[in-house]
C-alpha cells in the first residue's frame, strides 16, 4: 500500500490475460441453447423456482420447443394456480400445440382471475391458431367486459 497525505491508496493490480478454452460441449453453447441449458441447470437443484421456470418457458417457446414449454407452464399452474399471467401463458402453450379446447379453458380461467390485457390477447402470435376458432371472439368479449360494471354493459 502506498501512503498518500494521510490516507491510504491501494496499488492497482494488473491481472494477466488468460484465454480459456472450454472443452466441455455444454459450455460451447450460445444464445437460446445456452439460456435453456443454464436455466435447466438451476432447476435441477431448485425445481420450484418460479422466476426461473417463467424464463425457461419463454426460452423453450422462442426456440420452438412448444411441448417443453407446455410442461413448464403446467408446472407453473400447479405452483401458482391463481395467477392470471401463468394461466394466460398456459393458454398460449396449449394453442401452440394445437390443443384449442385446453387453450380456451386456460384463457377463460386467466380472464376470470383478472387477466385484462386486450391488446396483448389480440396480437400475441402464440394464439394465431386459436384465432381461427369461433370461441376466440368470446374470449375477447369477456376481456372487454372486464373492468366495467353490469350497468355499464347493459347500457352499451
Amino acid at each position: 500500500m502506498n501512503k498518500l497525505s494521510g490516507s491510504y491508496q491501494l496499488t492497482p493490480i494488473v491481472l494477466p490475460q488468460y484465454r480459456f478454452r472450454l472443452r466441455s460441449e455444454d459450455f460451447n453453447r450460445s444464445g437460446g441453447d445456452f439460456t435453456i441449458w443454464f436455466l435447466e441447470g438451476i432447476l435441477e437443484k431448485n425445481p420450484n423456482y418460479v422466476d426461473c421456470l417463467m424464463y425457461l418457458g419463454n426460452a423453450y417457446t422462442n426456440r420452438g420447443r412448444y411441448e417443453d414449454g407446455l410442461k413448464v407452464d403446467l408446472k407453473l399452474a400447479e405452483l401458482k394456480p391463481d395467477d392470471p399471467i401463468v394461466r394466460y401463458n398456459l393458454g398460449c402453450s396449449y394453442s401452440l400445440v394445437c390443443d384449442l379446447d385446453a387453450a380456451v379453458e386456460a384463457l377463460e380461467v386467466a380472464i376470470t382471475l383478472g387477466y385484462k390485457d386486450i391488446k396483448h390477447l389480440e396480437n400475441d402470435r402464440d394464439l394465431d391458431k386459436l384465432r381461427k376458432d369461433e370461441r376466440y371472439r368470446g374470449l375477447l368479449d369477456k376481456v372487454k367486459g372486464k373492468g366495467t360494471t353490469k350497468e355499464d354493459r347493459q347500457n352499451k
